[in-house]
């Protein structure tokens, strides 16, 4: 059952799909109101026509660690006037890294955080109002689900202390010893996007009145975002394992990560009301109505969690695979054959930012119970793609 901030169950349409699905080449990008002209898809569609592939094969540079001796770090998010902010899943805080010095500050704990397995502390968010209302978006286990909070962030106060209290948007996404997603960030359209898991339970990603195994896209309170492919629903797109990564081009196409189970990892374009497939396909599919991946890999190659877009490539952090994947784009497809790079450098490597120009901020996760920490685990990278 879906429960929302003022606990209101959403009751959901059964009928048909308001998109078509089943296509592997759909735009991502938010849906317009109903009765708009002009969408995000709309314009993908003309600049398809236009824009060119990057090429085919890159590099990568490591050009520094910027911070060291990091906790299970899970997702980071760059502050407008400098400085990152990291996440802690299992000791549930935020800390704060000088990218020029290394120095870290915590800031505080989140409370009602309950960590256990793959759950606690996951994917943070900036406010895209944060110039002026200084709020941080956190997605985490608690207790009894897994749940969206808001904190307000005031650096005058004492170190450890910096953090408000949280204010609970949106609950009631399943929780499970595995598979709680947790990936959440702001998208063009300014709504709030976050990626679940179906927490174990295979047939939540199927039933479209779940919140497992769903991207879901909210307003910055939580309540569904106008034009859902659901009526009154927050499901933006349904049919997914345990979503860990997203990220838009710059034509506002939405790409996110799916970790698979014994055979085929996904890289997806997301097509707003499309069946991703989980469970009854993984990987690619003949199965009519399933919406394919643009890249699959095996999972022992991959483990995909976060991804960033980075001039026309989509970079994806690969956690068993302990590498990072680059994929060049034309479109919502993959341009050309993924490349790896950095396989077995620095272990397992959980989330990838965007750093502006053609770098990324790349953060380990040697420390989560799964890895084999070695001296200076974990870590925040600077890196230098193209």
């Amino acid at each position: 059952m879906i429960v929302q901030r003022r606990a209101v169950t959403a009751v959901l349409a059964v009928s048909a799909l308001l998109l078509t699905a089943g296509c592997s080449s759909g735009g991502g990008g938010s849906p317009a109101a109903r009765g708009s002209t002009t969408s995000p898809g709309a314009a993908a569609s003309s600049a398809r026509a236009t824009e060119s592939a990057p090429p085919a094969k890159g590099s990568v540079k490591v050009l520094r660690t910027v911070a060291e001796g990091l906790k299970t770090p899970w997702g980071l998010a760059p502050l407008p006037g400098g400085g990152l902010l990291v996440s802690s899943r299992d000791d549930g805080t935020i800390t704060r890294i000088d990218e020029k010095t290394g120095r870290k500050t915590e800031l505080g704990t989140v409370s009602g955080v309950s960590p256990a397995g793959e759950g606690g502390l996951l994917g943070i968010a900036l406010s895209p109002d944060y110039a002026s209302d200084h709020m941080i978006y956190a997605y985490f286990t608690s207790a009894s689900d897994n749940r969206i909070v808001r904190m307000l962030y005031d650096e005058q106060k004492p170190a450890g202390e910096q953090l408000g209290a949280p204010d609970t948007v949106f609950k009631g996404i399943p929780k499970g010893i595995i598979h709680n997603g947790g990936r959440i960030a702001f998208g063009p359209d300014k709504m709030l996007y976050a990626g679940t898991g179906e927490s174990g339970d295979r047939g939540l990603a199927q039933d479209k009145e779940s919140l497992g195994g769903k991207i879901l896209r909210l307003t910055p309170e939580g309540e569904p975002a106008p034009g859902n492919p659901f009526p009154d629903s927050p499901v933006y797109s349904y049919g997914h394992r345990n979503v860990q990564g997203l990220a838009w081009d710059p034509e506002q196409r939405l790409f996110a990560s799916e970790f698979g189970q014994d055979t085929w990892d996904e890289l997806n374009a997301i097509k707003p009301g499309d069946d991703y497939g989980w469970p009854d396909a993984e990987g690619k599919s003949s199965d009519a109505g399933v919406h394919n991946p643009i890249a699959q890999w095996h999972t022992d190659d991959a483990s995909p969690s976060g991804i960033a877009q980075v001039n026309g490539v989509v970079w994806m952090a690969g956690l068993k695979g302990q590498r990072l994947w680059r994929i060049p784009l034309q479109g919502t497809s993959a341009s050309a054959a993924p490349q790896s790079f950095l396989k077995g450098e620095y272990g397992r490597l959980r989330t990838v930012v965007a750093a502006g120009g053609d770098k990324i901020w790349l953060v380990t996760s040697n420390t989560d119970g799964r890895g084999t920490p070695r001296k200076g685990d974990d870590r925040v990278l600077e890196v230098e793609v193209k």
